[in-house]
């Protein structure tokens, strides 16, 4: 049996700000087909708004469109196709990467770059190739990853699901779908934070903070946040930054000197090349960057070659955090529950579906941390 929905669904990509005015996401009616072989049928409780939702919107990164979007997400199972694990009435997180278990990347502890997951996420279906939704003309709207969040209720790959603790709150369990996966992976599995090590921070959105988080947690003994966003450097004192600098062309001479030569684990999370620059120029010889946004394809990033070498300095790229969801989402769960990971404090927004483009706006401009859609 077919299910009804509202979706906020993206037309055309590449409107201008303010989104509030030039409304690129439209919510509207649609139609869901049931879940098929290892699907589930999800009404979401709480979504997330995230850059990687926004590069969409804005055409840094092409996708086939229509689209109903978002990737960050919570939710019950309502129904299930034949040969999934899960029961109606489970709670979830929602993972944008629906890992199929058995390619190399898979079969190698890397689910995050499953190469049928990556194929379908570029093509906009579920991982099995179809798609779920229909529109009142009969078209057909694409998934965004997997997942296409920002809908009362979605059809979604078993393989994107982590079953979590129904007292868990909605708006909550979304951020582990993607701020802290990716976020908090960054800091444990990308840049192996360890006691001691220095640590510098570029972006202090959800992303970003969620790695202050996990690199506070990790024990890092200099946290330094850098930020242009003044309320945001002040979050990332309450969260545990030991110091705070200004985003700007000053920016790493400060981290330089505040760390005696440069942060010896440094993590970019803004997807601005020249920032990510910056990033590297702050790491310590002999450091890491870590680097979890995702610039405009067309950009190209110049480095100096002979530092990677005489330096022994390494540039590794994170993809949802390097994270196993299934391991993890769980294991951060633990960690909020204890108080090692305040994920909470990075929800800076509630909003309704209707908000969704006044939520962009905000995104846009620097002035949210983390926005959930709650339904």
């Amino acid at each position: 049996m077919s299910t009804s929905t509202r979706a906020a669904v993206l037309v055309e990509s590449g409107r201008p700000a303010p989104y509030a005015d030039s409304r690129p996401l439209e919510v509207v009616p649609l139609t869901l087909d049931p879940p098929g072989p290892g699907e589930l049928l999800i009404r979401v409780r709480a979504a997330g708004l995230c850059h990687s939702d926004l590069s969409v919107i804005n055409g840094s990164r092409l996708r086939p469109l229509p689209m109903a979007l978002g990737h960050e997400a919570a939710g019950e199972v309502v129904a299930t196709g034949e040969g999934t694990e899960f029961a109606p009435g489970d709670h979830v997180v929602l993972a944008f990467v629906p890992a199929c278990g058995h390619c190399a990347p898979c079969s190698g502890g890397r689910p995050a770059l499953c190469e049928p997951g990556a194929a379908a996420n570029g093509s906009g279906t579920l991982l099995g190739g179809g798609l779920r939704f229909s529109d009142a003309s009969g078209g057909r709207p694409r998934h965004h990853l997997g997942v296409s969040a920002f809908s009362e209720y979605t059809v979604v790959s078993a393989r994107s699901a982590v079953k979590v603790d129904p007292e868990l709150p909605p708006e909550i369990a979304a951020l582990f779908g993607c701020a802290v996966l990716t976020g908090a992976g960054a800091a444990f599995y990308s840049a192996r934070v360890e006691p001691g090590d220095g640590v510098a921070v570029f972006g202090l959105g959800g992303v970003g903070l969620a790695a202050l988080l996990a690199a506070k947690a990790a024990g890092a003994a200099t946290l330094v946040a850098i930020d242009v966003v003044e309320s945001k450097l002040e979050l990332a004192r309450e969260l545990g930054a030991t110091h705070t600098v200004a985003g700007g062309p000053d920016a790493v001479e400060a981290v330089r000197e505040i760390t005696r030569g440069g942060a010896g684990k440094v993590i970019d999370t803004t997807g601005v090349v020249p920032v990510l620059e910056q990033a590297y120029r702050a790491t310590a010889r002999g450091g890491t960057t870590v680097t979890v946004g995702l610039p405009d394809p067309s950009r190209e990033l110049v480095l100096p070659a002979l530092s990677l070498v005489a330096e022994e300095r390494t540039l590794k790229g994170s993809y949802l955090g390097s994270c196993v969801p299934r391991r993890d989402v769980p294991r951060f769960v633990e960690m909020y529950r204890a108080g090692i990971l305040p994920v909470d404090a990075l929800l800076s927004h509630r909003l309704t579906l209707e908000e969704v483009n006044e939520g962009f706006d905000r995104l846009h401009t620097g002035e949210a941390v983390r926005q959930v859609i709650v339904f």
